[in-house]
């Protein structure tokens, strides 16, 4: 029996759904992305957390990984391996921060692991290889914009999903660190929606691994006193 009209894109996005659940095991739940840093610092509280969060998200997520995960989907699309490095090591130079830099590989290799089994593409055979090689870093973004790719989920819809599954990573950090809770939470999440369709849009119109960058200095500093902590509850 055929598909009835309308039900041919529901794969797509159903796979789309499964990865950037909280549910699969990247270890996202393990990252605060920077969050637990500016809480023991006493420079953060649940007056400014969409401050914080709106100025992570336009100047250094959106222009950085969504923009490197927009890339990279157009490359494994494109089946341009080359490009596709490219794209990964451009992004992994500019995290200039060892802690955030570590923590968007472990999570990009365990997202590609986890897809060995879960998305058996050739797309994600192809980047494993790349990465076991030594050729690609295998950050975050770019094993999530290849996987997408694979398993035919439109670009937009990757870099949307990415972005909304960092906000509520990043929120669902806020509520584990007590500075907010999980009703107020979800209305942040609805609150800065607008300005994921934004960056997300900022990050579709990238088209050169050399416009990948990102700039949050106070980030930066927050996130190398966080590695020096005594005691951490998020590895970032």
């Amino acid at each position: 029996m055929s598909a009835r009209p309308g039900t041919a894109d529901l794969d797509p996005l159903l796979a789309q759904l499964q990865l950037t659940d909280s549910g699969f095991p990247s270890g996202m739940y393990t990252l605060s992305h920077g969050l637990e840093g500016y809480v023991q610092l006493r420079i953060t509280g649940p007056e400014n957390l969409r401050e914080l969060l709106t100025d992570l998200l336009y100047n250094a997520v959106g222009p950085a990984d969504a923009a490197a995960l927009a890339l990279a989907h157009r490359a494994a699309r494109a089946g341009d391996w080359d490009g596709l490095v490219r794209v990964d090591r451009r992004l992994h130079a500019i995290k200039l921060n060892r802690e955030q830099r570590n923590a968007s590989t472990r999570t990009g290799r365990q997202v590609l692991d986890t897809a060995a089994f879960a998305f058996p593409v050739p797309e994600a055979a192809r980047l494993a290889e790349l990465v076991a090689d030594g050729a690609a870093p295998g950050n975050h973004a770019v094993v999530v914009g290849a996987l997408h790719a694979g398993l035919g989920v439109p670009a937009a819809h990757a870099v949307a999903a990415d972005l909304y599954a960092f906000a509520a990573s990043w929120t669902a950090a806020a509520v584990r660190l007590a500075r907010t809770d999980f009703r107020r939470a979800q209305r942040l999440l609805g609150e800065v929606r607008p300005d994921l369709a934004r960056v997300a849009r900022a990050a579709l119109a990238v088209r050169d691994p050399r416009e990948l960058h990102g700039s949050v200095p106070v980030a930066d500093v927050v996130s190398a006193a966080h590695e020096r902590a005594e005691a951490r509850l998020f590895v970032t």
